[in-house]
């Protein structure tokens, strides 16, 4: 089959002809591409595979650091790999951010209740009105 495109004209334009008709039928407005929005669920599932990673990481460090080390604390002591020591004392350092963090936010959530149960009193009246 012959092309019917002129010789200074670009081949696609036989191909935009075909669809022509169909350019002209709808002078409506473009769709636009359809977006999916974020969900919980795809947040949890790359918070799963981050986390996957940093295990895989930890286990790795773990592994490398085997030579036993003397631990000693409050009297008690043992002996513990070195990977396992310092991850022990990572995680106590993190306890130590958790906790009074977490005293915090009960602290404004106990707060933010207040204010809008004072909020909500004051507000009632005027509705009525």
């Amino acid at each position: 089959m012959a092309s019917a495109t002129a010789p200074g004209e670009p081949e696609g334009r036989q191909q935009g002809q075909l669809g022509a008709g169909l350019d002209q039928q709808a002078p409506g407005p473009k769709l636009q591409p359809h977006r999916l929005a974020r969900t919980r669920v795809s947040s949890v599932w790359v918070a799963v595979a981050l986390f996957a990673i940093v295990l895989l990481l930890l286990l790795i460090f773990i592994l490398q650091n085997g030579k036993s080390v003397s631990v000693s604390f409050f009297g008690a002591s043992g002996h513990l790999p070195l990977g396992v020591a310092l991850l022990l004392a990572a995680v106590l350092g993190v306890l130590l951010v958790v906790v009074p963090g977490t005293a915090r936010i009960i602290q404004l959530r106990v707060t933010a209740r207040r204010h809008r149960k004072i909020d909500m009193a004051v507000d009632s009246p005027s509705l009525a009105e």
